[in-house]
């Protein structure tokens, strides 16, 4: 007997003596694309239909090849179908739902693909019908949130979700997507809650549910009430809160073991042996070529919740038993394979045990800790585009972190301390710390070490300006924080004063450069400013005296970098040219820093004339500050200790609203239905008759 080949539709014998047969429920497709009532030579055509397995690719291949008139002519029979489909939805026999829910995801994307200006349709009107639209959407609506709700199959839920996704994201721009107005009227956030809130659906369902959750919350957010948006900032349900916060969690870790996965590979390479020998002077740059993909879209769940929901801000310091100390289960529940959505999704099992012991500190970790792991890695390189969306809504997100009290509250909190290995940019002029001497400390500094970190890598000519600004604000958030409620956190503050110095001293040797792209100023006088933080309430936040003596001890040893910067500003101030104002605000905020070097330096030369000593030791130049402070005069600078607070309407609509379309070009291109095994659907439904 020939062999049987099946292609396109087409069942087609290996002997090219016979015409190719197609299969069933192809010809029954023709039917529908034909002007007649398919159902009118036959009654139970519909019923049929459903019993049939999809073939998805001929079906959106049928509707993509029509132009927009020819589709206007077979509206009728579309909007039958859609109309059936919502029917066999609330069928008893799951075959029939599946197929449905599959037809409905192919009718979609099918007829969107027409949605252009010059089609002259409207895609609810092409896919329902304009007078039975609000009945049917709402019937749709109705049936999707029972099979998100019920007890029942975990394939129809993961169908589910993909179709409401597939709604979500026909469109590149969601806040155009007309569909979505009844998907606001007819609200599924309470199942979303539910999946969230349930360990076994979380696992198997949470990323797909979170992703759909950040995208629904950001339909036209700024021009009407979005329901999802109130509903959101008003939850307080405990379990719901930490599904969501575990869901984020391993999908960033997954995101961190990959890329030390790739890691630990690089290193142990041919190329890592080579460069060995040769010596590491190519190192730098071979370790920027490590990259995994970015995951915006979890990013964008997270940030939705940090700054929309404060009851989350507790989920950020819970620790996570189901990462680190959860067992496999013995009995897996089968699953349909998930499709990759987003950009990185954490594997169905990724909450075993066996998975996510990624590092030694795993058993004590926390959303907060993954979180920032995450953020040292992206923010490597923000060269990338991708990267660099990342990178911004990472200093966002810790922006949102640093205005909230109770944050503040944990991050500060000498009780909850933990050995945070943060991800650092292989350098030449330095060593690669070991993560085994790290000590445990307070969150707070891991998120300084982060701001530190970004500081003194990121000194490039394509200098990341906007991310310079948010991290400076973050640690002067921090610092208002500290000043305000005394917090006197045991940090090595010298570094940060070392890394802000370094950044003054960059923008002064590329002036010329800088000054044609961006205001160096205001960058200049948050840097000055944070200075004068440290010198006008330092006494209040410093953990000891002498830390405020290293302080000074720092101003004066790089006093030769504030004079150049006074020089710089003095000039450009005293010019009627455009930097003329912002750099005389500059001039006014180093009163202090040049009353400091100006009252010392003398003190210090005139020591060492005494003593005859050619160069001071650091103790001696301590010394010196110790005896001197009492004569020495400072200005009271108002307003260091305030800030404007973080607005996402009025200053990063534009930012979200391109990375929102960035995600959903993502996700749609990741969303693949056919990807569905028809033999393991029929192996979970074999019991039904």
């Amino acid at each position: 007997m020939a062999q049987t080949e099946k292609k396109g539709g087409l069942l087609r014998k290996s002997s090219a003596s016979k015409k190719p047969l197609k299969e069933k429920v192809v010809l029954m497709y023709d039917e529908i694309f034909t002007t007649e009532d398919p159902s009118k030579c036959n009654p139970r055509f519909w019923e049929e239909l459903f019993l049939m397995k999809v073939n998805l690719e001929y079906l959106e291949g049928k509707l993509e090849a029509l132009d927009g008139e020819e589709l206007m002519k077979i509206k009728d029979n579309i909007n039958c179908l859609f109309q059936h489909c919502i029917q066999a939805l609330g069928e008893e026999h799951p075959i029939r739902v599946v197929n449905a829910l599959q037809t409905l995801c192919a009718l979609i994307r099918g007829v969107h693909q027409k949605n252009k200006s010059t089609s002259g349709f409207d895609i609810i009107n092409m896919l329902v019908g304009f007078d039975k639209a609000e009945l049917c959407m709402k019937n749709l609506m109705e049936s999707l949130d029972s099979l998100l709700c019920a007890e029942g199959s975990e394939s129809l839920k993961s169908l589910c979700l993909k179709l409401l996704l597939c709604l979500v994201t026909v469109t590149d721009n969601i806040s155009q997507n007309t569909i979505l107005e009844y998907v606001m009227i007819n609200s599924i956030f309470e199942a979303i809650l539910q999946i969230l809130s349930s360990p076994l659906s979380r696992r198997e369902h949470g990323y797909d549910a979170v992703v759909l959750l950040a995208l629904l919350v950001n339909y036209r957010k700024y021009e009407s009430v979005n329901p999802y948006i109130v509903k959101l900032s008003i939850v307080d349900d405990e379990a719901t809160l930490n599904g969501m916060g575990l869901v984020i969690a391993q999908a960033l870790s997954e995101y961190n073991r990959q890329y030390k996965d790739k890691e630990e590979e690089h290193q142990t390479g041919f190329f890592s042996a080579l460069t060995n020998m040769v010596g590491s002077m190519f190192i730098a740059d071979a370790d920027e070529k490590i990259s995994v993909q970015t995951n915006e879209a979890i990013l964008l769940a997270l940030y939705e919740a940090v700054h929309l929901n404060r009851n989350f801000i507790t989920v950020l310091a819970q620790s996570h038993p189901e990462m680190g100390l959860m067992t496999t289960p013995t009995s897996p529940v089968p699953t349909t394979p998930v499709t990759p959505l987003g950009t990185t999704p954490p594997s169905s099992d990724v909450i075993s045990s066996a998975e996510l012991p990624l590092d030694a500190d795993v058993q004590t970790s926390n959303l907060l800790i993954t979180f920032l792991k995450y953020s040292s890695i992206v923010m490597q390189d923000t060269k990338d585009e991708h990267r660099l969306h990342s990178g911004k809504l990472c200093l966002i997100i810790l922006t949102c972190i640093a205005e909230d009290q109770y944050a503040n509250a944990f991050l500060h909190d000498d009780n909850m301390n933990f050995r945070v290995n943060l991800h650092r940019m292989p350098m030449r002029h330095r060593k690669k710390a070991a993560d085994k001497n790290l000590p445990c400390r307070p969150l707070v500094c891991a998120v300084l070490d982060l701001m530190v970190e970004f500081i003194v890598t990121h000194m490039m000519k394509e200098f990341p300006m906007d991310l310079y600004v948010r991290c400076i604000q973050i640690v002067h958030k921090l610092l208002c924080y500290q000043k305000k409620c005394r917090v006197r956190l045991h940090y090595t503050w010298r570094e940060l004063w070392s890394a802000l110095i370094n950044l003054l001293k960059f923008l002064m040797s590329n002036e010329t450069v800088l000054l044609a792209k961006h205001n160096i100023f205001t960058l200049a006088l948050m840097v000055v400013n944070l200075f004068n933080m440290f010198i006008t309430y330092g006494d209040t936040f410093l953990p000891t005296p002498s830390s405020y003596d290293e302080l000074y001890y720092e101003i004066i040893r790089m006093h030769q970098s504030f004079d150049n910067l006074y020089s710089m500003v003095l000039r450009l101030s005293t010019n009627a040219g455009q930097w003329k104002e912002p750099a005389s605000k500059v001039t006014h905020a180093l009163v202090n820093i040049r009353a400091i070097i100006n009252h010392f330096n003398p003190k210090i030369e005139s020591y060492a004339a005494v003593n005859h000593i050619s160069q001071l030791s650091e103790d001696q130049v301590l010394e010196v500050v110790r005896s001197n402070y009492d004569t020495l005069t400072l200005k009271l600078q108002d307003g260091l200790d305030q800030y404007e607070r973080y607005s996402e309407q009025h200053k990063e609509a534009a930012f979200f609203k391109e990375l929102v379309r960035s995600i959903s070009i993502n996700v749609r291109k990741n969303l693949a239905f056919n990807t569905l095994s028809q033999e393991l659907l029929l192996k979970e439904f074999s019991t039904i008759s």
